[in-house]
């Protein structure tokens, strides 16, 4: 595989990460028991730290990757396994 597959691939991972981490550990204005802004939306989060979310991907999106790269080099789910029409 050449490197330039690889980074694409990782990038491609990250991105589905960002969405999959995204949800946890965000807690509302209410559930910390701040006082909203005014105009501000319910679920808007309190504390919002970007770089947390940031590492919560990298970190996801590395493992996912490895996986995803073991079973490129050992074959274990090849696209015959999943040819269904057969």
């Amino acid at each position: 595989m050449r490197w330039t597959s690889i980074v694409a691939i990782y990038l491609l991972f990250w991105s589905l990460s960002a969405f999959l981490v995204l949800p946890f550990g965000v807690r509302t204005h209410e559930e910390a028991g701040a006082d909203r802004v005014p105009g501000q939306a319910d679920s808007a989060p309190h504390d919002y730290r970007f770089g947390k979310l940031i590492l919560r991907t990298t970190i996801v999106a590395a493992v996912l990757f490895g996986l995803y790269y073991a079973n490129y080099v050992n074959g274990w789910i090849t696209p015959a396994d999943l040819d269904y029409s057969r």
